[in-house]
């Protein structure tokens, strides 16, 4: 899963257009708010980005979204999990 935070930092980047690096944010910092202050948009574009990467749906119903989101080891752990390509 390690090795997946990188990979995760540059689609977070490219697929939101982001103009910062990632690897000076640290892979537990928040995602939303004071982290990289993604709001709901950011998180559809980048479900919709993973789920066509990954082949695993994100679902904006799925309980554990806040969870999932909370930061970049959070959401590289959870495609690890799931990813079926």
């Amino acid at each position: 899963m390690t090795a997946l935070l990188p990979e995760i930092a540059e689609l977070v980047v490219s697929a939101l257009n982001l103009e910062i690096a990632m690897r000076r944010h640290r892979p537990d910092a928040p995602l939303f708010g004071e982290g990289l202050g993604l709001d709901s948009i950011d998180i559809l574009e980048l479900a919709l980005v993973i789920s066509k990467r990954y082949g695993f749906q994100l679902r904006s119903d799925n309980e554990d979204n806040i969870r999932i989101f909370s930061s970049l080891r959070a959401l590289a752990a959870h495609i690890a999990a799931q990813r079926t390509k």
